[in-house]
């Protein structure tokens, strides 16, 4: 029979339902939204599937024990009785690292070594030597979760972090995580069909998810994962999955999808992305300033990510831009749908246009907003009254 195991998937805040149903797609089952990430069950292939073709989840963290403790023994004495040797090969680095809320333990350091401690102790008396220790780069990644009361002991079966497809080549300054990127396109509602314009696009972030999208490309098809390292992983049948799964994706063609940027070295960084992602000729790209470029097309979905503050851009420039921009959105974006990422609701505010939805969204630790403004010809009066989402952090 097939093995149902338990998974915890964690995502950019304000994700968690999008998530929920991208996980249902791939064939989790009972995928409830939490704060942070969506709790899920599935066979080992759902794992393969969701590692491969989520576009929101950050990791794929599969559930090893969930306990009561008290002390940093108890959780050591619960680690230890789990069949590490059964998971990964002795040859196999590790890493450890812990998470907490509520936590009454002194420091998360030591339950950090203690954990490592239980796992070494129990191959070391199963097979007579422990495994190395890598914090870097290494080839298990094993995850722990503390709150008040409980510990929760997962397997990372990504590897690296899924937000990294494996396709930026150069980020430039303050670039956004890949999967908040992919939410940010989703939230939009955009069809994947009609055009889509990025006027500040940097180095594209936004534009090669939208495409990644469009051509039902995974965003994973680019690299490798961390239950390719794990003792009963089956290479042929993730090989079968896996070619499956690209077979599906549409060939790279020319797109509705547009950018611009008034830095050229920011065109240069987005030209690389796109190649690198195998998407070349996919996006139009051109340099212009945003406060003067058309609309490349009659209607569509601007999406775009302005300097709000932290890192790049100076506060006096960016309170004389904010309403810049809203006038651009007025002059030549009628018929359009605008939605603008920022981290700085006195900057959104100067764009002078009312919003329709304000969607709660964190960049990081950073809490945003994602501004929705429909354009329509005449003025900006005729646009719905302004609401929020509730936060679903």
């Amino acid at each position: 029979m097939t093995r149902i195991l338990n998974f915890f998937a964690p995502c950019p805040r304000g994700l968690e339902v999008l998530l929920a149903d991208e996980l249902r797609s791939v064939g989790a089952l009972d995928p409830k939204a939490g704060s942070g990430g969506v709790a899920f069950r599935g066979d080992m292939q759902v794992c393969w599937r969701a590692n491969l073709g989520s576009r929101l989840a950050s990791r794929v963290l599969m559930q090893l024990a969930h306990f009561p403790y008290k002390t940093e023994q108890d959780v050591y004495v619960a680690t230890l009785a789990l069949d590490w040797p059964a998971l990964f090969a002795l040859e196999r680095s590790i890493r450890v690292d812990v998470n907490a809320t509520r936590c009454p333990l002194k420091s998360l350091d030591f339950v950090t070594l203690r954990i490592k401690d239980a796992v070494c102790d129990k191959f070391r008396d199963r097979k007579g030597a422990r495994p190395n220790v890598d914090t870097r780069e290494p080839d298990v990644r094993i995850q722990a979760f503390l709150d008040a009361t409980h510990c929760t002991v997962y397997l990372d079966t990504s590897g690296e972090a899924l937000y990294k497809r494996g396709y930026r080549e150069d980020t430039g300054e303050a670039p956004l995580k890949e999967n908040l990127a992919a939410g940010i396109v989703m939230l939009t509602g955009w069809d994947r069909q009609s055009p889509l314009f990025d006027p500040m696009c940097g180095s594209g972030t936004l534009l090669i998810e939208a495409a990644l999208m469009a051509l039902g490309i995974p965003p994973g098809a680019q690299r490798d994962f961390g239950f390719e390292r794990l003792a009963d992983h089956d290479p042929a049948a993730w090989k079968a999955l896996r070619k499956q799964e690209l077979d599906r994706a549409g060939r790279p063609r020319p797109l509705e999808l547009f950018g611009s940027d008034i830095a050229g070295r920011e065109l240069r960084r987005a030209d690389a992305n796109l190649e690198a992602a195998g998407l070349k000729g996919a996006v139009l790209l051109k340099q212009a300033d945003v406060r003067e470029v058309a609309a490349p097309a009659p209607a569509g979905t601007l999406v775009t990510n302005p300097p709000y503050g932290v890192r790049i851009g100076e506060a006096t420039d960016l309170k004389a831009f904010y309403p810049e921009l809203g006038n651009a959105f007025k002059a030549r974006f009628a018929g359009w749908n605008c939605y603008v990422f920022s981290g700085d609701p006195e900057l959104a505010k100067l764009i002078r246009l009312k919003a329709s939805k304000r969607t709660p969204l964190f960049n990081g630790p950073l809490e945003c907003r994602l501004y929705e403004y429909r354009m329509v010809a005449g003025s900006a009066r005729k646009n719905k009254p302004e609401t929020e989402q509730g936060d679903q952090a």
